[in-house]
């Protein structure tokens, strides 16, 4: 007598999945209403079973390429976002008092590019020690989180950047993260010491913004 479990595995689905436009469209639809990027795993809850989703946004993604619109991986999510030739048109022409401190951004930087990194080595790469302030803030920016501890002595913690700071900036990945021309160029190195030299206490860094790591 066959298991019926295995029955039951072996027999196809009353309900097909739709056809690929169809899923496309379901996937559209449900990341325009999102807020937050979503990740494959959470848009496969959403579709009808079989739907095939990496392939529902391969197509989708070409559909978008060129238009307004642009359907962009987020590190592990997918979002729909304005071009980036048209962010512009975004913009508010107003003047913004809020920004990310000296110490702030370099500790955002360091982070970035050498992710995943404790606090004891974002400190030996500034030639400063950071204060706990800077990091709560760009915790609560939600720009870095907690990572894995280290299996060192104390198992410190580390930081890695989040998938809210790859949104922010336009990024898919840390990979795609602008190498040290590109930061000249945007003027993040620019008048101001390389990282390891040493500076004035955190609490005492002027207020500014520079570069990439401009809050906006």
């Amino acid at each position: 007598m066959t298991d019926q479990t295995e029955t039951a595995a072996a027999t196809p689905s009353l309900f097909p999945a739709p056809p690929m436009a169809e899923q496309e469209r379901m996937i559209e639809a449900i990341l325009f209403a999102s807020a937050e990027p979503m990740t494959v795993a959470e848009l496969a809850a959403r579709l009808p079973e079989g739907s095939d989703v990496p392939e529902a946004l391969v197509h989708l993604r070409s559909r978008y390429a060129g238009r307004g619109v642009h359907l962009v991986r987020v590190g592990e999510g997918w979002a729909m976002r304005t071009a980036p030739d048209l962010g512009w048109l975004m913009h508010r022409e107003q003047v913004e008092t809020r920004r990310l401190s000296r110490a702030a951004i370099e500790t955002l930087a360091i982070i970035a590019y050498h992710q995943p990194v404790t606090r004891a080595e974002i400190e030996e790469i500034r030639g400063v020690a950071v204060s706990r302030g800077t990091i709560d803030q760009l915790l609560e920016l939600e720009w870095i989180r907690l990572g894995r501890r280290r299996m060192t002595p104390g198992r410190p913690v580390t930081f890695v950047v989040t998938d809210s700071f790859l949104d922010h900036f336009g990024l898919e990945s840390a990979r795609d993260l602008p190498g040290l021309k590109e930061l000249r160029a945007a003027g993040l190195l620019d008048s101001r010491p390389m990282p390891g030299t040493p500076l004035p206490e955190d609490e005492e860094t002027p207020q500014g913004q520079v570069g990439l790591f401009e809050e906006e």
